[in-house]
Order: structure tokens, then sequence, then C-alpha cells
């Protein structure tokens, strides 16, 4: 009877630190290459870019999560690891936890979906510039990392034009609007409401975009796609009573 050999063992510790931190390295570069194509005035709104120096979360519950965030989660303690990195004007620290070095990371229920706002409680992070969630293995893969990266800065150029569409045609609410790209880039999606309504409190479509509600709260993209709607799209437009 032929005996049945062990699996081979699944990659060491530090062999998965280097392999997220690979992703990470491809998420950025991929953001920077996008991020080229555009105007340098949607450059200069684009988060990544503007935010300084970052810290990415490496996450591990029962998916893998990547967040990156403007805040710090201060000096290394006991067994967390940290490996520092820089591409093209985006420098960050990426952290490592799971949980053993943070166990509430291993009381979340994420058998039906990921567990976004649980993994940023557990972290106590407040705001995101991203979050993300792999698959160790073949979910970790460069072409994988690309595509994240490139969708990452068409979305966020998308939303800078957006911004300066809607704030260029709502005289006397600028500030209002400069808030709600704040919130937005720092994934407020309830003050992303309020601001909305605030500053068009009679659309329609605004309200129910914002009183629409999933598991992570208003979806800020609907949210901003209605308030667009609200001021006329991306066409040219003229305010109502106005002529050539």
């Amino acid at each position: 009877m032929t005996e049945r050999q062990p699996a081979p063992p699944g990659p060491g510790p530090e062999a998965m630190r280097q392999a997220v931190a690979g992703y990470v390295q491809e998420i950025h570069r991929a953001y920077v290459d996008q991020a080229a194509t555009f105007s340098p005035g949607v450059r200069g709104r684009m988060p990544l870019i503007t935010a300084g120096r970052l810290t990415v979360v490496a996450a591990a519950a029962r998916n893998l999560h990547l967040l990156a965030t403007a805040e710090t989660l201060g000096p290394l303690r006991g067994p967390e690891v940290a490996i520092t990195a820089e591409y093209d004007g985006i420098a960050w620290e990426l952290r490592f936890f799971d949980p053993v070095v943070l166990p509430e990371l291993g009381l979340l229920d994420e058998r039906e979906s990921p567990a976004f706002e649980e993994v940023k409680r557990a972290l106590g992070v407040g705001t995101v510039l991203y979050h993300v969630v792999a698959q160790p293995g073949a979910g970790l893969s460069g072409h994988q990392a690309t595509h994240v990266g490139t969708g990452l800065a068409n979305g966020h150029s998308a939303a800078a034009r957006d911004f300066e569409t809607i704030r260029s045609r709502v005289r006397g609410r600028e500030a209002l609007v400069d808030e709600l790209a704040g919130a937005t880039i720092a994934g407020l999606p309830h003050a992303q409401a309020l601001l909305a309504r605030a500053i068009s409190p009679y659309d329609e479509g605004v309200r129910e975009a914002c009183e629409a509600s999933g598991s992570g709260g208003p979806d800020p993209e609907a949210i901003r796609k209605a308030l667009l709607t609200a001021v006329g799209g991306r066409t040219q437009w003229m305010p109502a009573g106005s002529h050539s």
C-alpha cells in the first residue's frame, strides 16, 4: 500500500509578507502610471498622490484586507512588522496584522462577505483612501494588482472631475462641495450623504441616493452621480433663466 505523502507546506510568514509587499507596490505603480495620463489639475486632486506618506495595512482575517490611510498607527509593538517603500512620489509604510497581533481580527465573521467596517473598527482607523480585499495566492498576482491600481486611479480621477463640475455650478455652496470631496476621500459615506443633501436639498434623485443604505452605509458613487445629475451632468449647462 502506497503511503500518502503529506501536503507541501505553504509559504512561510516572511514569504507571505514579501508577496503582499510586492502586490501593494504594483497597485501603487499602476496608480501612478495611470495618473500620469491625466491633466496636472486632476493629478493634483488624486488622494494617493497628494496624501504625503501613507500607512497601508495588511489585515488578515478570513480575507486579506489591504487598506491605505493617511492616519498614523503609532510605533511598532511586540510582534508587529512593517515594511517601508516608495514609488515615484508615493511613500508608504506597510503594516501587518493578523489574529496573533490583533486578536479582534480572529473574531470577525466573514463567512458571507468581507467585514470592511469591522476591520476598520478593529484597527481603530476612521478614514481610508482605499480598502480592497485580496485572496492569498492567485489573488496576489501582479496582473490583479495592476488591475486594482488602474481602477483606483480611474475612480479617483473621475471623482475629482465630477466635484470640479459640481463646484462650478453651485454658487455660494462651494465650501460644501469641498467638504464633500474631503469626506469622499476619507471614506465617510454618512457625512457625504448629509453634505449632498445640503448642496441639493430639493432634488429627489439626491434624496434617494442619500437615503439608500447598504451594509456599509450610503453608496458614495451613487451620491456623487446623483448630485452631478442634479446640477446638469457633465454636459455644458446653464442655470435656469439664463440665456446665451
